[in-house]
């Protein structure tokens, strides 16, 4: 049941986020045949971050009422008519429906699979499975990248995004035959999600804004001042996302098996800063940048997995869906506004400076991450 039940999640996470991947991975195709500006691909990327944080709130309430079962397959069929819409979409306004269709999913997915691994998987083993799942995204990125990328040089792009709608309504009818048992409910427990939840919501609104700042600018940055080609640039962000899968995994085990799992969350933001101050060295020492790539993913990557851990301990089952949505509405959050400000620091005053406001930004994180240890308490 725990395999199932990871390779559902696992899925979800990866289908969640699909849409905005496919914008990534065809941006060159998609400003070429259709017209879409550079400016208007980045706007739509985070038009789809800031749908999901208005989103967010709503869809972990929904999950806590029709439960995470029906939740997760409402996810797969809409991820597959948002990649419907952008494979047939014939100009940007098509685009933008799907990117904003795309948005639910996203709002679902951490609610609805916190949800099921809680009524699913024993306690031992929930730190684990819940690394597993939120690499899933990082799948998701592989899957629209490499692959799709090289069948958009092959065949027309629009039969891979087909392909790909046509694996998420695989996904919703894999997902009908799970039985995901009814978790208990603990009785007066309120219906609050409480103040650590909360303060971890502005832990991942700060992960999120130095998180989505790194997927941006990572590649323009080792081209621009490494002088390294663009397919070479490229790894670095594979660099990230393949550590961060292993950094989510063992590290989301190691927070499952500790009394209180936000006790990790502190020195993962740490480690985060110190990455950035590598890679802001590489100036001085190309090579340097390629651990600072791998410990961005070891750390930081890790980081909203591990809290993700750790709100699931932090409040009864019933509300794990809308403690999962307060969470993630911070991390989306920080997603659609730390690429413009960071991109707005780039333009104005270099690379430089962008890797400090990173840094900080980090800092902020491992500082409230401390707080949460400190001034709010585990209550599960």
């Amino acid at each position: 049941m725990r395999t199932v039940v990871t390779a559902v999640s696992t899925a979800a996470m990866a289908v969640s986020m699909l849409q905005l991947f496919v914008l990534g991975a065809l941006g060159p195709v998609l400003v070429s045949e259709l017209g879409v500006t550079e400016w208007q691909l980045g706007g739509l990327v985070a038009a789809g971050f800031g749908v999901a944080t208005l989103l967010s709130l709503p869809a972990g309430s929904l999950v806590d009422r029709v439960g995470p079962h029906r939740s997760l397959i409402g996810l797969f069929v809409v991820s597959a008519v948002a990649l419907t819409v952008l494979a047939v979409a014939g100009s940007a306004w098509w685009i933008a429906v799907g990117v904003a269709l795309g948005g639910i999913p996203q709002a679902l997915a951490n609610p609805a699979t916190n949800k099921v691994v809680l009524a699913s998987v024993a306690p031992e083993h929930r730190g684990s499975v819940t690394g597993w799942k939120q690499s899933g995204v990082q799948l998701g990125a592989f899957v629209a990248g490499v692959p799709l990328a090289s069948a958009a040089a092959v065949v027309d792009w629009r039969w891979g995004v087909g392909v790909l709608a046509v694996l998420c309504l695989a996904g919703a009818a894999a997902t009908a035959r799970l039985t995901v048992p009814a978790p208990p409910v603990k009785s007066g427990s309120g219906d609050g999600v409480g103040d650590r939840v909360r303060a971890l919501a502005a832990f991942s609104l700060a992960l999120g804004f130095g998180l989505a700042s790194v997927n941006t600018f990572f590649a323009l940055y080792g081209v621009a001042r490494l002088d390294l080609s663009a397919p070479v640039a490229a790894w670095l962000i594979a660099v990230m996302g393949l550590v961060g899968i292993a950094g989510r995994v063992w590290w989301s085990g190691a927070a499952g098996r500790a009394d209180d799992p936000a006790a990790v969350l502190p020195w993962l933001g740490l480690g985060a800063v110190v990455s950035v101050a590598v890679v802001a060295l590489a100036d001085g020492a190309h090579w340097l940048v390629w651990f600072g790539a791998a410990g961005i993913g070891m750390f930081a990557v890790a980081g909203n997995a591990v809290s993700m851990v750790a709100v699931m301990r932090a409040v009864p089952q019933k509300l794990a869906g809308r403690a999962a949505a307060v969470a993630s509405a911070g991390f989306f959050g920080g997603f659609a506004v730390g690429p413009p400000v960071t991109g707005l620091v780039v333009s104005q005053a270099g690379y430089a400076w962008s890797w400090v406001a990173v840094g900080a930004a980090f800092a902020v994180a491992a500082g409230i991450a401390f707080l949460v240890t400190r001034r709010t308490a585990v209550t599960v």
